[in-house]
This record gives C-alpha cells, sequence and structure tokens, in this order.
C-alpha cells in the first residue's frame, strides 16, 4: 500500500511542468552550489599573488580530470540507481526500491575506498601524463593527495543525494551541497590566506566540507524522513541482478563523466604541445565558465529525470511526451541566451579568475570559439535524460560515447594541424562536436523513443 510519503510526490497528478519545477530549482540551486566547490578554489587561487599564482590555477587545472573520473564513479551508481527507484516508485514497490537503495550504497563505499589506494600508488605519473609541468607539478601533487585521502565522501554525497532526488525530496538535495558548499566559501579564504596554507588550504577547504555533506546524505537516507531509506541488510544482501541493473543504467552517466575527464586530458595535453602552461590555464577557466553556464541543464534536466521515470513506470506515457516538450523548449531556450551573453561579455567572465592581462587576452578569444553553437548541447541533454529516464542504457552509452570519444578526441588532435593559431584547434572542438553529437542524440531520441509513446 501506498505510503503518505509516496504519495506526496506522486508525478503522475498535477501539473507535470509543476513537478519538474519543483525539483529542477531546488536541483540548480544545488548545482550552483556543487560547482562552486571547484570555482570557488579556482577564484581563490587565480588571486594568491605572486609569480606562482598562474602556475597554482594550472597545477589544479591538471588534477581536474582525476576528479572528474572521481565523480563518474560515483555517478556510475547513482545515476544508475536514481533512475531505477523512480521507476519502482511510480510501480509502487517500496521493497525493491530500498533493495537497489541499500546495494547501490555498499557499492559506493567500496568504490570510495578503492579510489583512495589506487589515486594515492599512482598519482604522480596520473598528473605528469595530464601535463603537469616542472612549474606546476608541485602545486597539482599537494592538491591531489589531500582531495584523494577524503575521496570517500564526495563518491558518498554525489551517488546518494541523486537517491534522495529520485524520491521525489529536490530540497533536501539542495541543502546537501548547500552544507559543503557554504563551509567550503568560509574555509578557503581561512586555511588559505590567514593560515597561509595555499593550495594545500584550497584541497582541506574542499575535503572537510564534503565531509559535511556526506554526512547529512547519509544521516537522512538513515531516518525516517525519507520514503525509502538505507537499511544494514540490503546493503550485505548484494544481487547480482540489481548490481547489473544498477551499473547498465549507470553507465551513460559514467560514461559521460569519464569521457570528460579523457577530453580534459587529451586538451591539456595538445595545449601544452602547442602552446604553453597558460593555455592550460585558460582551458581551467573555460572549464569553469562551462560549468557554471551548463548547471541550470543540467538541474533541470534531473529535475525532468524523476517526473518522466515515474510517469513511464505508472504508464503514463502522454505526460512523458509533455515533460519532454518543456524540458526541450526550456534548454534550448536557457542555451541561446546564455550564448549570446558569453560572446558579449568574454572578458568578463576571464576577470572572474584572473587579472593577468595575457591570460584574460587570449582567454576572451578563446571564450568566443568554445561557447560558439553553444544551444547544440542542450540537445545531447535532452538526449540523454530522456535515454535514461526511460531505462534506455544502450541509447544512453551509445550518445555519450559518440560525442566525446568518437568526435571530440579525434577533432582535438586533428583541428590543430589546420587551424591557426594551432591551440584554437583544441577549442573549435568543442563546438563541432556539440553541432554533431547534440543534433544526432535529440533526433534519435525523438524518432525511436517519443513518438513510440
Amino acid at each position: 500500500m501506498e505510503s503518505v510519503k509516496q504519495k506526496a510526490n506522486d508525478f503522475s497528478k498535477g501539473s507535470v511542468i509543476g513537478h519538474i519545477l519543483r525539483l529542477a530549482l531546488p536541483m540548480t540551486a544545488a548545482q550552483l552550489i556543487t560547482i562552486l566547490y571547484n570555482v570557488v578554489d579556482r577564484v581563490f587561487i587565480g588571486r594568491l599573488g605572486g609569480s606562482g599564482a598562474a602556475d597554482a590555477l594550472t597545477g589544479v587545472g591538471v588534477c581536474m580530470p582525476i576528479i572528474t573520473i572521481i565523480m563518474a564513479f560515483s555517478n556510475l551508481i547513482g545515476a544508475g540507481a536514481a533512475p531505477l527507484i523512480s521507476i519502482e516508485r511510480g510501480r509502487n514497490n517500496a521493497d525493491e526500491a530500498e533493495k537497489l537503495l541499500g546495494n547501490a550504497a555498499s557499492l559506493l563505499l567500496i568504490i570510495g575506498a578503492v579510489i583512495t589506494v589506487l589515486g594515492l600508488c599512482f598519482k604522480t605519473p596520473l598528473l605528469r601524463l595530464l601535463g603537469a609541468s616542472d612549474a606546476t607539478l608541485p602545486y597539482a601533487d599537494t592538491y591531489i593527495t589531500i582531495y584523494l585521502f577524503g575521496a570517500i565522501f564526495p563518491v558518498l554525497t554525489l551517488g546518494l543525494n541523486s537517491m534522495i532526488n529520485a524520491q521525489g525530496y529536490g530540497k533536501i538535495g539542495m541543502v546537501t551541497i548547500a552544507l559543503g558548499a557554504v563551509l567550503n566559501i568560509i574555509l578557503d579564504p581561512i586555511l588559505m590566506f590567514v593560515l597561509d596554507m595555499g593550495v594545500a588550504g584550497a584541497a582541506v577547504a574542499t575535503v572537510i566540507s564534503q565531509a559535511a555533506s556526506a554526512v547529512w546524505t547519509v544521516s537522512f537516507l538513515l531516518s525516517k524522513r525519507a520514503a525509502y531509506t538505507i537499511k544494514f541488510k540490503n546493503m550485505i544482501s548484494f544481487s547480482l541482478r540489481r548490481v547489473r541493473k544498477i551499473l547498465s543504467l549507470g553507465l551513460a552517466g559514467f560514461t559521460m563523466m569519464a569521457t570528460n575527464a579523457a577530453v580534459q586530458s587529451v586538451c591539456n595535453m595538445t595545449l601544452k604541445q602547442y602552446g604553453s602552461d597558460i593555455y592550460i590555464g585558460i582551458m581551467t577557466i573555460i572549464t569553469s565558465v562551462r560549468d557554471i553556464l551548463t548547471l541550470p541543464v543540467q538541474g533541470f534536466s534531473q529535475g525532468a529525470q524523476p517526473v518522466l521515470g515515474y510517469n513511464y513506470g505508472a504508464a503514463e506515457n502522454k505526460r512523458v511526451k509533455l515533460g519532454i516538450k518543456y524540458m526541450s523548449v526550456i534548454l534550448i531556450v536557457y542555451t541561446v541566451i546564455a550564448w549570446l551573453i558569453v560572446a558579449r561579455l568574454p572578458n568578463v567572465f576571464m576577470r572572474l579568475f584572473t587579472d593577468d592581462p595575457e591570460m584574460i587576452a587570449l582567454g576572451a578569444g578563446a571564450l568566443h570559439i568554445y561557447f560558439f553553437g553553444f544551444f547544440f548541447m542542450a540537445l545531447q541533454f535532452c538526449g540523454q535524460t530522456v535515454f535514461t529516464a526511460l531505462d534506455k542504457p544502450k541509447q544512453a552509452v551509445f550518445f555519450s560515447l559518440f560525442r566525446k570519444i568518437i568526435i571530440v578526441v579525434p577533432l582535438t588532435l586533428l583541428l590543430p594541424h589546420f587551424i591557426t593559431p594551432q591551440v584554437n584547434g583544441v577549442f573549435w572542438a568543442e563546438p563541432v562536436s556539440n553541432l554533431i553529437g547534440g543534433a544526432a542524440a535529440f533526433i534519435t531520441m525523438i524518432l525511436t523513443v517519443y513518438k513510440k509513446l
């Protein structure tokens, strides 16, 4: 029998756009706060002062692919279990939903521990491979070593928060992230400047903040406030069928983030080959701007996913189609506006992160290129969200690989041979891949899923 908590989050009744916005707004706020973890660190690091500030910013930028991979493994479980939980909610199957939650929690703990051990063993060769120079390696090594010791915290926070959102508790998910982000903003200047810890202070602040978020997340899912809670019996009772389903569906989210790390790595190495350390720093700033401007897209698509999944599980196909329409229109309109703002004010975005005149001048031109046709990225998100929400893992994984590995990576390596200056070829790879990959994912979703609902 359906509980009061489950009825309160019944997405098969009421306004579809209302349900999406109710989840999307706090999720967007949560995404904003999540971005602050990394972006605030970069802003403060870029203003450390002295000749080493640019090297410090670049060093932290070199660490980003490793951090992205850590998030990808968390997303493998979170993005896999959350849609399955939403579908079981739509079917009123609370027992199966809690078993999925318990198995997912165990997988997150195992992954977090393995990442810490392997990361600490191989961090130096990894940083070298990712483009760290003699000047930037000390900063990169300091930051990533501290981060790896606390890797279990972001793994738990990101993974379990997806399962909180899947139950319809968007505001709780926002508080999870807000708690850590506010703490991070407070601790960064204290540890970096007052205690003169520099880059190490930024890393320590991040780990402490993520630990606070993890404790809050776990405590909520252990309490009676959640519709579905973590139970020890479900954590130790592994079902290979459930694990396979979680990993199969989560592979799309993992692939998107893991391929982001691959792209970051290839970009750093190619920029170092054709330019210098300053271009790696510029790419660090550009990805920070992208993260900020993409967060409403991520928040809205994540808000739509539980609503689409619930209604799909409840066989409310008309409501699923309506949700897809709302999501597509809103995301396309937003990304067009974001593109126009970047094209008009590139210097403003650069100055958020650096006062270096050369970096600002070179970075403004790179921003123009990188964000060209930004709205095509919204099409990719729409396609991926629908495939994941409706339990279509093969399509979701394929289009993740298609855009990043089949298009972006080869273009990043090839375009510098045909474009002058060569570093601009690296920046052009992004808009071209958005056009091809986004259009392909969206059209396929319309033809193979939307029209058959």
